[in-house]
Protein backbone atom coordinates (compact mmCIF):
# COMPACT_ATOMS: atom_id res chain seq x y z
CA UNK A 1 0.00 0.00 0.00
CA UNK A 2 2.61 2.55 1.03
CA UNK A 3 4.91 1.84 -1.90
CA UNK A 4 2.10 2.14 -4.41
CA UNK A 5 0.75 5.27 -2.72
CA UNK A 6 4.12 6.93 -3.14
CA UNK A 7 4.25 5.89 -6.78
CA UNK A 8 7.36 3.76 -6.22
CA UNK A 9 8.29 0.57 -8.01
CA UNK A 10 9.77 -2.38 -6.11
CA UNK A 11 13.16 -1.32 -7.48
CA UNK A 12 12.61 2.22 -6.10
CA UNK A 13 11.86 0.92 -2.60
CA UNK A 14 14.79 -1.47 -2.76
CA UNK A 15 17.18 1.29 -3.75
CA UNK A 16 15.93 3.68 -1.07
CA UNK A 17 16.10 0.94 1.60
CA UNK A 18 19.48 -0.41 0.47
CA UNK A 19 17.97 -3.73 -0.62
CA UNK A 20 17.59 -5.68 -3.83
CA UNK A 21 14.33 -5.38 -5.78
CA UNK A 22 13.95 -9.15 -5.39
CA UNK A 23 13.88 -8.77 -1.60
CA UNK A 24 10.97 -6.34 -1.84
CA UNK A 25 9.03 -8.61 -4.20
CA UNK A 26 9.69 -11.67 -2.01
CA UNK A 27 8.25 -9.82 0.98
CA UNK A 28 5.25 -8.58 -0.99
CA UNK A 29 4.51 -12.13 -2.17
CA UNK A 30 4.35 -13.34 1.43
CA UNK A 31 7.81 -14.78 2.00
CA UNK A 32 9.40 -14.43 5.42
CA UNK A 33 12.26 -11.95 5.60
CA UNK A 34 14.47 -10.71 8.43
CA UNK A 35 13.03 -8.12 10.81
CA UNK A 36 15.95 -5.82 9.98
CA UNK A 37 14.89 -5.91 6.33
CA UNK A 38 11.34 -4.92 7.22
CA UNK A 39 12.74 -2.12 9.37
CA UNK A 40 14.83 -0.85 6.45
CA UNK A 41 11.81 -0.80 4.13
CA UNK A 42 9.62 0.89 6.72
CA UNK A 43 12.32 3.47 7.39
CA UNK A 44 12.59 4.34 3.68
CA UNK A 45 8.81 4.65 3.39
CA UNK A 46 8.55 6.82 6.51
CA UNK A 47 11.41 9.04 5.28
CA UNK A 48 9.30 9.66 2.17
CA UNK A 49 6.36 10.73 4.35
CA UNK A 50 4.37 7.52 4.83
CA UNK A 51 2.62 7.25 8.22
CA UNK A 52 1.71 3.78 9.45
CA UNK A 53 -1.46 3.70 11.53
CA UNK A 54 -3.08 1.13 13.79
CA UNK A 55 -6.55 1.61 15.20
CA UNK A 56 -7.87 -1.31 17.19
CA UNK A 57 -7.31 -4.35 14.95
CA UNK A 58 -7.00 -2.33 11.73
CA UNK A 59 -3.74 -1.27 10.11
CA UNK A 60 -3.36 1.33 7.38
CA UNK A 61 -0.99 3.81 5.86
CA UNK A 62 -1.29 7.46 4.89
CA UNK A 63 0.97 8.96 2.24
CA UNK A 64 1.48 12.58 1.24
CA UNK A 65 -0.32 13.74 -1.84
CA UNK A 66 -3.20 15.77 -3.13
CA UNK A 67 -6.69 14.47 -2.40
CA UNK A 68 -8.92 14.70 -5.44
CA UNK A 69 -12.63 13.93 -5.71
Amino acid sequence: MARAGLGWSAADLGAKAGLARETVTRYESGSTIAPSTIKAMRGALEAAGADFLQISDKVGVAVPGAFQQ
